[in-house]
């Protein structure tokens, strides 16, 4: 006889969700590539801010990976590891990679209650916003116009507890705050950087110009009455003598 597991519990976290700009578009070894870049410089950032293997869980998405990582590493430490630490490890890995490899990332860093049940499956809708803000537009169009390869995005405990503080190495004039919607209501985040122009709209989803070869042809109006062509020697007993053809000016029957 199987008896269900105990339920589990929500405990706190901070989340560090970290996605590859453009990845499906590479080919299946450049993919490979990208992954172990990715691994590489996430651990590498982490054991820099003295977070372990002991002090952090791993969810691979292949194009991206989630940390939960231990409460009792300091936010500030986390955060200014973040902000020197993935611009330098991407500027060493990008100038000996070919066009084709280069790897740009994107980030978010949030905290919040996430509960991890029997399945090793993660549940909270802390950790549900934290993908949508990983997901937003704002974060995507950040990274599209960033120059150091790297976009970084903050929930708004994060701002709250942390960056409008002027902890040092992490200037709270450096953030912007951004709106993210999703279906269950606006987010609000934090940028670190400018406010991005948003994407222009693609071709494909802008209607053309009407063009006068394209413009719908506009029938003529026929005038009222009949239109008599022909020989008429006149109308005798309601009935039109000679011969007759019934149409407008232009022709038409």
């Amino acid at each position: 006889m199987t008896t269900n597991p105990p339920p589990a519990h929500p405990l706190p976290y901070s989340m560090l969700l970290i996605d590859t700009e453009r990845f499906s578009d590479r080919d299946d070894v450049q993919q490979a590539y990208l992954r172990r870049m990715l691994y590489g410089i996430v651990d590498r950032t982490l054991l820099t801010a003295g977070i372990d293997q002991t002090l952090r869980l791993r969810a691979d998405r292949g194009d991206a990976v989630m940390e939960l990582i231990d409460p009792s590493v300091p936010l500030t430490t986390l955060l200014r590891t973040l902000l020197v630490e993935v611009p330098a490890e991407l500027r060493a890995v990008n100038r000996l990679a070919a066009g084709s490899a280069q790897i740009r990332l994107r980030a978010v860093l949030a905290t919040g209650f996430v509960v991890i049940d029997e399945y090793d499956g993660w549940v909270g809708s802390d950790l549900n916003q934290a993908c949508r803000l990983l997901d937003g537009d704002p974060l995507r169009n950040a990274l599209r116009e960033a120059t150091d390869d790297f976009a970084l995005c903050v929930s708004e405990s994060v701002h709250s507890g942390i960056v409008r503080h002027n902890h040092l190495g992490i200037r709270a004039d450096a953030f912007t705050s951004v709106t993210v919607p999703s279906k269950n209501g606006p987010l609000t985040a934090w940028l670190h950087g400018p406010l991005p122009t948003p994407a222009a709209p693609s071709a494909a989803s802008t209607p053309p110009e009407p063009t006068a070869s394209s413009a719908p042809a506009v029938p003529s109006v026929a005038q009222p009455g009949l239109d008599f062509r022909g020989t008429n020697h006149g109308v005798v007993a309601n009935s039109i003598e000679g011969s007759i053809s019934f149409g407008d000016a232009g022709g038409r029957r």
